[in-house]
């Protein structure tokens, strides 16, 4: 029976077994079948798969070099694009849209000798917490299917969390891969802003967008961040400079300067559970020699509308391109007028939530009200990342919650979009600032579900941030209900 814990226990197995990749692919073919009620999948690659899988196999019993992902099994995002794969966006308005190009993440994985297996659900144009936005149904959390898995990620935390691919890449605007991470029970990382290329990712909000990883294992998500975030001349914004991480992870030794929040400690918001174990871990890495300080942070009630202003504002702008005119949905209404034409396309197959955020963030740019929010949040931004620098002149890492409760039950909050919208409050200063920040699950609620804590280090800063997440999944992983 295969079964798979890391990267390096699956090569070790594959030099032991010809077959392997072909063994692994219908492994995970099978669990998708078994576990298609998630609905964590969107199209599933069955045939192509297998015939990289048969192609990989023959590389290895020739010999030939073997890349760093060889064989190593992913899914997709569906804002991902794969070349003469559809690409929907979770979203009616691009039903059926089969994209003519590789995103450069995609590229990369391809070159170091990946699978992809198929294309994950998401919430529409990844605008959700929850993946009850998806134009193709909800995404199921594994762990309790009357629970959402988070969002907009939802479908790629919940192939790896059920075991139906080793490794997915998703995209994270506002802590769109840390936050399903943490419902989930696995690791999910945002890297800084500019460290992957985004071209190739359906843009929601342009200085905010960033492809994340789910993995089970830090060495994992490094290994893969290794491999996307090379130089890339499709994307203006990115940093050329390559990084190796796995060499370095283990840091014997070493004690880390923490900082957290005490005003978002205390929030109304977050759950006490959660709150106690966070705690609990400050304590204990006290207790182990590490400097651990709380910081006050007065722009607490500002993270939020800042980041929807800015953010809807942006999406605005870069969902105008779809207009039902070159690709994707068309109205079937009769003989309109071009005006009429693009109305009836946008009011059709957008989904609720995102032509909410469109609109606020047409009004927000709008004439009348452009300096009363677009500019002030924009102001809120730049005090925040110089608020984030003077931290990092004194601190290595930042700990925070990633989410304020434990998965929530489906529909519970979709009604109230302002709810919604405030259990962000933890993940969207990464975002704002460019940070990566990375959820690693540490904790059981009594509820069952699992919780982790969120990390962050200063920008390009990835190697430090894996090297105080691997102190805290080998030392500091409990179950909060011991303490």
């Amino acid at each position: 029976m295969f079964s798979f814990r890391s990267i390096e226990n699956y090569h070790v197995f594959l030099s032991d077994n010809p077959n392997g990749c072909v063994v692994a692919v219908n492994h995970y073919l099978s669990k998708i079948e078994e576990k298609k009620q998630l609905n964590s999948f969107l199209e599933i690659y069955r045939e192509e798969a297998l015939q990289r899988a048969n192609f990989l196999d023959e590389k290895r019993k020739d010999g030939k070099p073997l890349g760093k992902l060889h064989g190593v099994v992913i899914a997709l995002k569906d804002v991902i694009a794969h070349k003469e794969h559809k690409l929907s966006a979770g979203s009616k308005i691009l039903e059926n849209f089969t994209s003519i190009y590789n995103a450069t993440a995609v590229e990369r994985l391809l070159a170091e000798d990946a699978i992809i297996i198929g294309r994950n659900n998401c919430d529409e144009f990844a605008m959700g917490s929850t993946n009850e936005n998806s134009a193709y149904g909800n995404v199921l959390n594994a762990l309790d299917e009357t629970r959402v898995p988070g969002g907009s990620s939802g479908g790629s935390a919940v192939a790896v969390q059920a075991g139906l691919c080793m490794l997915s890449l998703g995209s994270d605007t506002g802590g769109s891969v840390r936050q399903p991470a943490d419902f989930c029970g696995i690791i999910g990382l945002k890297p800084t802003y500019g460290k992957v290329s985004r071209y190739g990712l359906i843009a929601y909000a342009s200085s905010f967008d960033q492809i994340g990883i789910f993995g089970n294992s830090i060495h994992d998500v490094s290994l893969v961040l290794e491999v996307i975030s090379s130089q890339d001349n499709f994307d203006s914004t990115l940093s050329t400079k390559p990084e190796l991480y796995n060499d370095n992870l283990n840091k014997k030794n070493k004690k880390f300067k923490v900082a957290y929040f005490k005003d978002m400690l205390e929030h109304d918001a977050l759950d006490p559970e959660i709150k106690s174990s966070f705690n609990y871990l400050l304590e204990q890495l006290k207790q182990d020699g590490h400097l651990v300080e709380s910081i006050d942070f007065e722009y607490l009630d500002y993270i939020v509308p800042a980041y929807y202003v800015l953010t809807t504002a942006e999406a605005s702008s870069n969902l105008s391109r779809y207009d039902g005119v070159k690709y994707g949905f068309r109205s079937n209404s009769k003989n309109p007028d071009l005006s009429q034409f693009y109305k009836n396309a946008r009011s059709e197959a957008f989904g609720k939530e995102v032509k909410r955020r469109i609109l606020l963030g047409t009004f927000v740019l709008s004439a009348g009200y452009y300096d009363a929010y677009f500019t002030k949040a924009q102001k809120i931004r730049k005090l925040l990342i110089k608020k984030t620098a003077l931290i990092f002149n004194e601190f290595d890492v930042i700990l925070l919650p990633t989410s304020p409760s434990t998965a929530f039950k489906i529909g519970e909050k979709k009604d109230d979009p302002i709810a919604m919208y405030l259990a962000d409050i933890y993940t969207v200063y990464a975002n704002l600032t460019g940070l990566p920040s990375i959820s690693i699950p540490l904790f059981t609620h009594t509820n069952g579900m699992p919780f982790g804590i969120q990390a962050m280090t200063n920008q390009f800063k990835e190697l430090l941030l894996f090297q105080f997440s691997q102190l805290l999944t080998h030392q500091y992983k409990s179950n909060p209900t011991s303490f």
